[in-house]
């Protein structure tokens, strides 16, 4: 059905769109209409001690209240990724923050964290009927000053940590001013050991040990990407998620929209994300968990992230843009790579 649907959300204005798309969902599958999972292979992973019905899941921004998790469960999705949330909700930055690139098949946002802070999203997972993987997706919030980023991570670690299955922190969005600075040499160690110190105190007090991974951007300068794996493998987060959005526009030149300030996603970041997974797979692969994420647009796009060595992939914008059974495409694309069939009983 989204093929004659999209047309209709596209002449609506993007995030607009975003909140009918889902509010149509939701009634898809009251009515019985919105529904992947019987027909999808079962492709069970355990990454980081935690078992995942399958590889596929969706990444951080599409959800970041935690609203639909039982509507996008019902689409295959083998875990969710939501949030980013702050510690304090915030608006974000101004409207018009999102801006289409249909010929391209590609998305600029400059949303800025926009959430209802970290407190609501734990007592919203708390009372939903999912019981599926719950990654959670933080960051700081704007007015939050450079020294005092490890605080406000620290809290809103606190905050999801006992509704959280992993904990992704997000240093790589380029819409909160200076966060990206975070991902570099003391200020990232004084950071991550700011986390695991928390991390500790609060596997205590709830009996279990929740994963952090870090989310980096796709853009760096030469040498800077292996210093930073160096502090994450030191410092020992269990995950890297490779990548988030980009500043580049070489991809999308003269395009309408192309000058708009933001992360570019989709189609365009392709060739850059997968460059940055496979550095990360050769130098982290096998000692912390790697997923995937940035223009996975089809099922070769998920097979080639797991032949580069991604343990888990994470789609958003190709969602926008192929609809639903991108989620079916991509669990059959991970069961071929896995040698079973593409087909079956989840």
């Amino acid at each position: 059905m989204y093929r004659w649907i999209r047309p209709l959300l596209f002449r609506l204005e993007p995030e607009q769109a975003h909140r009918v798309s889902l509010w149509l969902a939701r009634w898809g599958l009251r009515l019985g209409r919105v529904s992947g999972v019987q027909s999808l292979p079962a492709v069970p992973r355990r990454v980081m001690g935690i078992d995942f019905p399958n590889p596929v899941g969706l990444a951080a921004g599409f959800d970041k209240d935690g609203e639909y998790p039982e509507v996008l469960e019902a689409l295959g999705f083998g875990f969710l990724e939501l949030g980013t949330v702050t510690p304090r909700g915030q608006p974000g930055n101004p409207q018009p923050r999102v801006f289409r690139l249909p010929a391209h098949e590609a998305l600029i946002n400059r949303m800025g964290f926009n959430n209802e802070g970290a407190e609501a999203l734990a007592q919203r997972v708390a009372g939903s009927a999912y019981r599926g993987v719950v990654g959670v997706n933080i960051g700081k919030n704007r007015d939050t000053p450079a020294e005092r980023a490890e605080a406000d991570y620290a809290q809103a670690l606190g905050a999801v940590y006992p509704v959280a299955d992993y904990v992704a922190v997000n240093l790589s969005s380029p819409n909160t001013p200076g966060l990206r600075d975070l991902q570099h040499e003391e200020a990232l160690r004084r950071l991550l050991r700011r986390l695991n110190e928390t991390r500790q105190r609060l596997a205590e007090a709830h009996g279990r040990r929740v994963p952090l991974v870090v989310k980096i951007a796709p853009d760096w300068e030469p040498g800077e990407l292996d210093a930073t794996l160096e502090i994450l493998l030191a410092e020992g987060v269990d995950g890297v998620i490779a990548t988030n959005t980009t500043l580049g526009r070489a991809e999308v030149a003269g395009a309408r929209h192309a000058d708009e300030p933001g992360g570019l996603s989709g189609a365009p970041l392709r060739e850059r994300a997968e460059q940055v997974l496979e550095r990360v797979a050769q130098r982290c692969g096998g000692e912390v968990a790697v997923i995937a994420a940035g223009g996975i647009h089809s099922g070769e796009d998920v097979s080639r992230r797991l032949a580069l060595g991604a343990d888990l992939v994470q789609l958003y914008t190709g969602l926008i843009y192929r609809g639903p059974r991108l989620v079916q495409d991509a669990v059959r694309a991970a069961a071929r790579h896995e040698g079973g069939p593409a087909s079956g009983a989840a």
